[in-house]
């Protein structure tokens, strides 16, 4: 994974794997790879890890088995909840790079109608 210098590698972590959720690479109930193994595929410390896995516990994305390990909650509403706060998101990134660019509201939206999809 290629990291943004700009923002905090535990948030990146955490959206990676909030996108493998909504994608159904991982799904509610599964169990997630140990802080260690996490480390290792995200070539991170150990304690960013953990952190990733605090934080997505804090936010009700996962809960913690003492002696299990780490699993995805199972709620009906988790892929809808994650999809939604992922969009909004990514398009206020978007909205702010933008306008930091210089474009109005009604500038951005003509580039996007501009795109083909």
């Amino acid at each position: 994974m290629h990291y943004d210098s700009n923002v905090p590698i535990y948030l990146q972590v955490m959206d990676s794997l909030k996108k493998k959720i909504i994608s159904g690479e991982i799904l509610p109930g599964d169990k997630l790879p140990s802080t260690r193994i996490l480390a290792v595929e995200y070539d991170i410390n150990p304690n960013t890890a953990a952190r990733v896995y605090k934080e997505l516990e804090m936010q009700g994305i996962c809960f913690t088995k003492r002696g299990e390990g780490t699993f995805v909650i199972e709620s009906a509403g988790l892929i809808d909840q994650l999809s939604e706060e992922t969009a909004t998101l990514i398009i206020r990134r978007f909205i702010n790079e933008m306008s930091d660019l210089g474009f109005n509201k009604t500038q951005i939206i003509n580039k996007i109608n501009e795109m083909e999809i």
